[in-house]
């Protein structure tokens, strides 16, 4: 399974999201530190979600890193955009 459908999946069970972007940026760093040559090492995620509700931006991220638990180790960087 693909990292992206893999961070879907953990954060649709997460957060049950009213919208969800998961966009692969690793083409971009090819080359760069941090460049596994998987083509799966950075993303950008979009996620709105009314259980971020209440929560702090810090709070949210932690969150999120939390979901998507080991894969954190496999990311190389994660870019995060959420709304409650």
């Amino acid at each position: 399974m693909a990292m992206a459908e893999i961070i879907e999946s953990r954060l649709n069970e997460a957060f049950a999201p009213r919208a969800l972007e998961i966009v692969n940026d690793s083409s971009r760093h090819a080359g760069h530190s941090g460049d596994d040559g998987s083509g799966e090492s950075h993303f950008t995620i979009h996620i709105a979600s009314d259980a971020f509700a209440g929560m702090s931006r810090l709070e949210r991220h932690r969150a999120v890193h939390t979901a998507l638990g080991d894969l954190t180790h496999r990311i190389h960087a994660l870019a995060l955009k959420i709304e409650a």
